[in-house]
């Protein structure tokens, strides 16, 4: 290599290659660098001014620069002193020296290029074709005469400092390699990327311009065709079309004012203009609507009970409250109130219970009762609270809102609309749904309901709302509190078989294309499908139960030949459906100590809920399992305490308490549980244990414990009876405050079990513990 000794001359974000001629602006540093250049060239007669031209970008220098010769002094335009130099070669930075003038000089190290080889001619022939491409593209044609002229390979990957579509970085590292293959490498790597991105911008330019030219096209066309269709004195414009619409329409007068502003807006906008398909698109949407339907409510109480029994077994508390609402309704219209003070009687019903019990269904009923349309609005999942009010039309795609949309296809402003699954509602930034429901469903408010789309008043007043839940806990409280909960808690097994019996077998028949003449499932079958293969609060795994026997039935009729109809009884049902799921609690072992049988409610329904106790060998203290919540933990320590604090005073040794590991657990440990109810139940187990006295298998317990053994009320006690008595016990204990709930519980389960009401937890010892002679304690109800 050879040693250079160079004035530095610095370029501000520019990066020079060799063979590059640039004009460059001096200012005193620059200056400073040619002045020593030239005092350095004048000591040699022979030799040009010669300066290292480094390259400053992003506030950093270059390590490496160009060796540039000084070929010309002046003054710019603008009468700044510049100079025009001329990249020959290559250098890096070394240390710095002492020189003549005030510049800075430095001690550089020359970076020669290799000779060409056949790969760097291979690889120029490949890169000047790329460029060609990219020049025609730009329109460079005074360059590519330049370029095809270009026969050096290190010649032409240096022209590449001319190139706009090359950042300084790009050309730094250019500039930095002198090995001429690597650099055209490189060059082509970039040239290919370049070239794609060209492509493919000219392609859209390409697609823009003909969608332009279609469209300018279709614009001149439609001119042409209004004309003639004036001429000819056919249709009018849209505007006039839209105009005679709306005052043909039967609307509302504020309704009518706002459509027709809308007209006028329209009459006046240009035809390209975006917003006339979303005044077109509103006016529709208005026009569209019921505003003045309404269909004639039924005024015959008895035939309205009578569809609501043929359509639904049970359920005798939404029925009432139908028929009164029913009944009120007939009479304010007799009376002629159906709209004082712009109110109608609108009720929103909140139907709560268990999946399968019927409460989606109940609305189709409720509607035909009411001689009503009946229309369902899916809110499960919904988080969007435009989806409640409807979008700003200023929004692209903007649409109305559900309930817009359900009074739409009801098509009268007095349907039935089910609001299905509200207690899934969620909320997120966009907005709470929940909290968009609560105009809708307050009748004191919703006959002046606006939807974001429309923006005008909307009566809902007339509208029967039915909302349905699983669970009333995560419905909000301000939306809860403007519904009437109607508590569909479950059937009993009677009302199972006659549900399946009247309901869901005729159903199952049809879907099977099968006729009662083929088939006859006995009504000892469905009563131990409802006891033995299902175990739910509603129906549908009977219904379940029922389409897989009528399966197998048309299989066989299909297959065999089968004389006479099909005929299922009781013990036919192993070979439809296999071995039972369930079996009643009393067959449980009863000699283990230690497990007590509690009663929980869950989403589902009610639930049977066993609590496990065991003792073991380590520190002393209480361990919990089973995804227990907060207040269940603490119904665990208080149970603990309760019988370390009472222990003496009923029999029973509390040592191991004391000095022992307990271990709670309730299953199933993949499913979370929370409520203080369990408490009467932990005290049994744990008094089971410590005494060794198993727990009566027949016996079910609900009832929280307080510190000093009172038992205190709880709720759902009509689900967890059902629960009892589907699980086939036969006794359940419950708090003495709890008696009035027992009223709402059907005839046919208190028949079935035994109540202990009890106000302290000794008295439920008592009641559920095998005594110790081994037999049961005597039941007293």
């Amino acid at each position: 290599m050879t040693t250079l000794t160079l004035p530095l001359l610095f370029l501000e974000e520019t990066v020079v290659l060799p063979g590059m001629v640039v004009p460059i602006e001096l200012d005193r540093e620059s200056q400073a660098a040619v002045d020593a250049a030239r005092l350095a060239a004048g000591q040699d007669q022979d030799a040009r001014p010669r300066v290292l031209v480094v390259p400053r970008l992003g506030g950093s220098y270059a390590a490496t620069g160009a060796v540039a010769e000084i070929t010309q002094t002046g003054r710019l335009p603008s009468g700044e002193p510049a100079v025009v130099v001329r990249a020959v070669g290559r250098a890096r930075l070394g240390v710095g020296v002492q020189g003549p003038g005030s510049a800075l000089w430095v001690r550089a190290e020359q970076l020669d290029v290799p000779a060409p080889d056949e790969r760097s001619y291979e690889l120029a022939r490949e890169y000047k074709s790329v460029l060609l491409s990219i020049l025609q593209h730009r329109g460079g044609w005074q360059v590519i005469d330049v370029i095809q002229r270009i026969t050096d390979p290190s010649e032409l990957a240096d022209t590449a400092g001319y190139a706009s579509w090359l950042d300084n970085d790009k050309k730094l590292r250019l500039l930095e390699t002198p090995d001429t293959a690597q650099r055209l490498t490189l060059l082509l790597e970039w040239a290919r990327a370049h070239l794609a991105e060209l492509e493919v911008a000219e392609r859209i330019r390409e697609e823009v311009r003909d969608t332009m030219d279609r469209t300018q096209r279709e614009y001149v066309l439609r001119q042409q065709l209004a004309a003639i269709r004036k001429e000819l004195g056919e249709d009018g414009d849209d505007a006039d079309d839209y105009r005679a619409r709306v005052e043909k329409a039967d609307l509302p007068e504020k309704v009518r004012e706002a459509a027709l502003r809308e007209v006028a807006r329209l009459e006046r906008m240009s035809e390209q203009s975006p917003e006339t398909g979303w005044i077109r698109t509103w006016l529709d949407t208005v026009l569209e609507m019921p505003w003045n339907v309404r269909t004639t409510d039924t005024t015959d109480i008895a035939a309205a009970r009578a569809v609501l029994d043929a359509d639904h077994s049970g359920l005798d508390d939404v029925k009432e409250r139908i028929i009164e609402y029913l009944a009120v309704r007939t009479r304010r219209a007799a009376r002629g109130l159906e709209a004082v003070g712009g109110r109608g009687s609108g009720a929103v019903l909140a139907l709560v219970g268990p999946p399968g019990v019927g409460k989606t269904s109940l609305g189709e009923s409720v509607a035909r009762a009411l001689n009503r349309t009946f229309v369902r609005v899916a809110l499960g999942g919904v988080r969007d609270e435009a989806e409640i009010r409807g979008h700003r039309r200023t929004y692209v795609g903007a649409m109305p809102g559900r309930i817009v949309r359900a009074i739409k296809e009801a098509g009268s402003m007095n349907p039935v609309v089910l609001l299905d699954e509200v207690d899934k509602l969620g909320s997120d930034y966009r907005g709470d749904p929940a909290a968009a429901l609560l105009e809708v469903l307050d009748p004191a408010q919703n006959h002046t309901f606006r939807d974001h789309y429309l923006e005008v008043e909307l009566d809902l007043s007339d509208v029967l709302f039915l909302a349905t839940a699983n669970v009333a806990d995560t419905i909000p409280p301000a939306l809860l509190d403007r519904m009437e909960v109607v508590r569909l808690d479950g059937y009993t097994e009677d009302e199972k078989v006659a549900i399946a019996r009247d309901h869901l077998l005729p159903r199952q028949l049809e879907r099977a294309a099968l006729a009662p003449e083929d088939v006859t499932i006995e009504e000892s079958a469905l009563r131990s499908i409802a006891s033995e293969y299902t175990r739910e609060a509603g129906v549908r795994g009977m219904e379940r139960a029922i389409a897989k026997i009528l399966r197998k039935v048309a299989t066989r009729l299909a297959t065999e030949t089968v004389a006479g109809p099909v005929r299922v009884e009781a013990a036919d049902l192993r070979a439809y459906l296999g071995r039972p799921r369930f079996l009643p609690e009393s067959a449980r072992d009863a000699s283990t100590p230690g497990v007590a049988t509690g009663l929980a409610v869950t989403g589902a329904g009610g639930d049977v809920l066993y609590v496990e106790a065991a003792t073991m060998d380590g520190e002393p203290g209480l361990t919990l399992t089973g995804q227990l919540g907060d207040v269940m933990k603490e119904s665990a320590q208080i149970a603990v305490s309760y019988l370390r604090a009472n222990g003496p005073r009923l029999g029973v040794p509390v040592q191991d308490l004391i000095r022992r590991r307990v271990h709670l657990h309730v299953p199933a440990g993949a499913v979370p549980k929370d409520g203080p109810s369990a408490g009467i139940t932990m005290v049994t187990a744990l008094v089971s244990l410590l005494s060794g006295r198993p727990v009566r298998t027949e016996v079910g317990m609900t009832g929280e414990v307080s510190l000093t053994g009172r038992v205190l009320p709880i709720g759902g006690v009509k689900q967890k009876l059902l629960a009892a008595h589907r699980a086939g016990l036969t006794e359940v204990i419950l708090p003495r405050r709890n008696e009035p709930d027992l009223e709402e519980v059907p005839r046919a389960v208190l028949d079935d079990l035994t109540i202990h009401l009890v106000d302290d937890a000794a008295e439920v010892v008592r009641l559920a513990l095998v005594d110790d002679a081994g037999a049961h304690a005597p039941a007293a109800a």
